[in-house]
């Protein structure tokens, strides 16, 4: 009956002890998200954020300005956007995202195209140069072999074209 007696005083002890460990204070903070703790608030928070406080320590509320009569402005809390506001602006960036995708595989391709032609008057700026036997056609589709004047021709409008697009 003893031991009865001492484990019932005891079980008492720790419920009335686990009541202090609750988090007894429960505010707002500035992104309107509640907090709780043990500890007070901090000073930044006003007390018309302040949801729940222990037994007579809850702050005061804010101080009128007496000559204007009016209490003292409190900060706004930034409303969160809503689940529209959310997807809307996700999927301006997935467009955003795909758009700039787009670009720079264009971008690459024309890169890819310009270094090839390059590469290809390089050659055959370097045949000319070599003194080869160079061939074109002409308008009725006819081989026909460049002669100095034309070689000369070709040469300079490669030289102009690799100044102007190549690097």
């Amino acid at each position: 009956m003893k031991q009865g007696i001492i484990g019932w005083a005891t079980g008492m002890v720790l419920v009335a002890s686990c009541g202090m460990a609750q988090a007894q204070w429960l505010w707002v903070n500035d992104k309107g998200v509640k907090q709780f703790s043990d500890q007070p608030p901090p000073a930044s928070v006003p007390p018309s954020r302040i949801l729940k406080a222990p037994k007579g320590q809850m702050p005061e509320p804010a101080k009128t300005d007496e000559a204007a009569g009016e209490a003292a402005p409190e900060p706004k809390a930034t409303p969160r956007p809503t689940l529209a506001e959310r997807n809307a602006d996700f999927n301006k960036r997935r467009a955003a995202a795909a758009e700039q995708a787009q670009k720079a595989e264009t971008d690459a391709r024309a890169k890819a195209s310009n270094e090839a032609n390059c590469e290809n008057i390089r050659n055959n700026q370097r045949a000319l140069e070599a003194g080869m036997r160079i061939s074109s056609f002409d308008r009725n589709g006819e081989r026909v072999i460049l002669d100095d004047a034309q070689r000369a021709e070709q040469s300079k409008r490669n030289t102009a074209m690799l100044a102007a697009n190549c690097k």
